[in-house]
């Protein structure tokens, strides 16, 4: 079952520079999440941005979909140790979203918001950069449900719980505010190649 699911853990030495600690390569893409996946309408959908900013706004889907976009290929590592190599996500950057929003010099760390009250926290410092994005598409089809459609946060640099799914809102902070796993004892920096799974 389990190799059905996360499939050989024997590793091809050509990429073992790509696999984190304590990873093991898949092709599969598991589906773990906290709660049921939530039923969404686009008709009444929204995505906040707000907080230490400028120019607060609020998108409907619509205008979201107007937003200039990108195609990210990246690697994912996941803190319960697997990792897929070269997936291909397209979506608006988030340094789009920053540019439009005009983040104050304040600001220091940014809270994600999701449906059913998960939150996830990054330093802006790591939100902030070419592999980030609010992503839509997966491989060239929109996300499935299971894996947050119609919308998550994608931050490739830290494990994936950081990548909120179901995502409706950034709200910039002066402050470090824990998110859902962080509360519950994961580690705050969520760095891969550092194994930083869990608090001390």
């Amino acid at each position: 079952m389990f190799e059905r699911l996360f499939g050989n853990r024997e590793q091809d030495p050509a990429v073992m520079d790509r696999i984190p600690p304590g990873q093991y390569r898949t092709e599969k893409f598991p589906v773990l999440h906290y709660g049921s996946v939530p039923s969404t309408d686009l008709a009444r959908w929204d995505f906040r941005v707000y907080g230490e900013v400028d120019a607060p706004f609020t998108l409907t889907w619509e205008q979201f979909r107007t937003l200039p976009r990108k195609t990210v290929a990246t690697d994912i590592h996941c803190v319960t140790r697997w990792t897929k190599l070269d997936t291909t996500w397209e979506g608006v950057p988030i340094q789009e979203i920053l540019r439009l929003a005009q983040v104050r010099p304040s600001a220091t760390h940014v809270l994600a918001h999701s449906e059913q009250g998960y939150t996830a926290n990054v330093p802006l410092a790591v939100l902030d950069d070419d592999d980030v994005m609010l992503a839509d598409t997966f491989d060239g089809r929109p996300l499935e449900k299971e894996h947050g459609w119609p919308l998550r946060l994608l931050v490739p640099k830290r494990y994936f719980w950081k990548s909120a799914k179901w995502i409706r809102g950034l709200e910039f902070l002066d402050h470090d505010q824990l998110g859902f796993w962080e509360r519950y004892g994961y580690n705050n920096d969520a760095d891969p190649w550092k194994e930083e799974r869990y608090s001390e």
